[in-house]
């Protein structure tokens, strides 16, 4: 049987998308990657982004918000930098772990300027949808090691 791949979704607070990554990762494409999730700094575990991925069929309430600290020691493969904040700051990691930067907006701060409950869960629902089509072609559309 083949290893999994380690693939770390790295974001700056480890609220939203790299825990949505990290969901859909599991969620997916759980027989070929062992997904992880940090942040530079930890926020907490976003309850909207909780709620979008339960609409979704994909439950993340148990995954916490947490510092890449937590994971200097797992060799990841693959760094994915999910933000440009986390990438322009993401930290050296040991190995041979490759850092990819694949950026999405930022659901939280879009919704801060919405005016319904409704138009600021769409920012969560498309940031949402664009994360699982990227998670859904993994490995592919990774750079090789």
């Amino acid at each position: 049987m083949a290893t999994k791949l380690k693939v770390l979704f790295l974001c700056t607070g480890n609220s939203c998308r790299s825990q949505m990554a990290e969901g859909w990762a599991r969620h997916l494409k759980g027989d070929l990657i062992d997904a992880y999730s940090a942040g530079i700094k930890t926020h907490g575990l976003n309850p909207n982004a909780v709620n979008v991925m339960a609409e979704a069929g994909v439950d993340i309430s148990g995954q916490r918000s947490k510092l890449v600290d937590e994971l200097k020691d797992v060799r990841f493969d693959y760094v994915v930098t999910v933000c440009g904040h986390a990438h322009e700051h993401c930290p050296v990691f040991p190995g041979q772990a490759k850092v990819v930067h694949v950026g999405f907006d930022d659901p939280p701060q879009l919704a801060k300027s919405a005016r319904t409950e409704d138009e600021a869960l769409g920012h969560y629902r498309r940031v949402r949808d664009e994360i699982r089509a990227f998670v859904a072609q993994l490995p592919g559309n990774l750079p090789p090691r």
